[in-house]
């Protein structure tokens, strides 16, 4: 079996992507660190490495959070009120069109449905391009976190025209594909996945003395939250999740930042934040906790969640697409019917009263997250736009 799965693994990394040129635009592809940009850059080094030129149109700013793979285009934007950390891209410009028209892409990749993806999906048909998207976030979950609730048939339909604008459809798991096809999206739909580091994120890398410089106590549970704090996170129920746990063995764990810092502060003074963390020091910090607590059910996949996986931890979410193709409850996590704090509290305490079933969980956890394989799931998205012809259709080259 061990030489089965290295043999598909060493065929799927020795795929040619040569003769692939990829125009690939973006919301955010390196300005502020997410999910999305993550599993994008990814992808984009995936086909480096393989053979590809891959040209990324995406809003840019001065500080940006980590260097991008490919080249970077800068796409003229402005800020968006009220959240001034993320830029929005007007469109496809003439100088885009004219650096477009020197590239030369054979396909155009679209991830996110703003002005500038709307524009580059219609250059790219004229042009005669495959087209292809991938949803990294249900954007019309957004609106009922800023009570816009009335907008969202609105955007529901934009969405819809959006994708059905699209060659091919990425979607980040089976639910939510069988979702998009549901809707009518049919057969243009796939699955994109996401992978996931798993040394870095990694049982070995928990660190009691870390834990008890924050004044942690070793009988203390800590349960994380992972993710930019922003209110569509679900950070009004996990704050009052907390509240209902007080009185317990527990330190909320809080990693990472953003605009709604100062509401969670304010409500959860017994937390401790850690701030934005990246690399050796975000793995040490996951790794260190015992639960993770990922409330959101606007997320598409749910990176924090996987990485929580690897960590070996036992993980709390609410029953949603994303979790379901990543969790089976009762298995390698916990899953809850309702999303809303009363659950949420019931699920963790009674991780908290039963250590066995928390380290069951996180046992089966860390084995789960194996499956996530990084250039496997790359290597999938190369299939795509070989089949849609935008690179030559090569067998996978292999020493023999």
């Amino acid at each position: 079996m061990q030489f089965a799965e290295r043999s598909i693994r060493q065929a799927t990394e020795e795929k040619s992507a040569e003769g692939l040129r990829l125009a690939l635009f973006s919301g955010n592809y390196n300005y502020t660190r997410d999910g999305s940009n993550q599993a994008l850059n990814r992808l984009a080094a995936y086909l480096i490495d393989a053979g590809a030129q891959v040209r990324v149109y995406s809003p840019t700013t001065d500080t940006p959070a980590f260097e991008p793979a490919g080249q970077l285009v800068s796409a003229p934007s402005v800020a968006l009120p009220g959240r001034g950390e993320y830029r929005l891209a007007l469109g496809l410009t003439r100088a885009l069109r004219a650096d477009l028209a020197q590239f030369q892409p054979t396909a155009v990749h679209l991830s996110a449905p703003d002005i500038l993806g709307n524009q580059a999906g219609r250059w790219g048909r004229r042009q005669g391009l495959p087209v292809v998207a991938s949803l990294h976030t249900r954007f019309e979950t957004y609106l009922t976190y800023y009570g816009l609730d009335w907008l969202r048939p609105s955007a529901e339909r934009y969405l819809d025209s959006f994708y059905r604008g699209c060659d091919r459809v990425l979607a980040p798991n089976a639910p939510l594909a069988e979702l998009l096809r549901e809707q009518g999206l049919g057969e243009r739909v796939r699955v994109w996945g996401r992978g996931v580091d798993r040394d870095r994120f990694a049982p070995a890398r928990k660190d009691m003395a870390w834990r008890r410089s924050l004044g942690v106590a070793d009988n203390d549970i800590v349960v994380a939250f992972l993710g930019r704090l922003v209110m569509e996170k679900g950070l009004d129920v996990l704050a009052e999740t907390f509240a209902r746990l007080r009185g317990q063995p527990i330190r909320p764990l809080i990693i990472g930042e953003g605009p709604a810092h100062g509401f969670l502060a304010d409500k959860l003074p017994e937390a401790i934040f850690t701030g934005h963390l990246d690399g050796e020091a975000l793995g040490r910090a996951v790794s260190s906790a015992d639960i993770l607590f990922n409330p959101s059910v606007t997320e598409a996949f749910g990176n924090a969640t996987l990485e929580g996986m690897a960590a070996g931890l036992a993980v709390v979410c609410p029953l949603a697409p994303s979790t379901s193709a990543l969790v089976v409850d009762g298995q390698d996590g916990v899953l809850t019917a309702r999303a809303d704090a009363a659950a949420y509290a019931d699920a963790i305490a009674g991780l908290v009263a039963e250590p066995m079933r928390r380290l069951r969980l996180a046992r089966a956890a860390r084995i789960s997250s194996a499956r996530y394989d990084w250039n496997t799931i790359c290597a999938a998205v190369l299939d795509v736009y070989r089949d849609l012809g935008a690179a030559p259709a090569q067998r996978a080259r292999s020493a023999a």
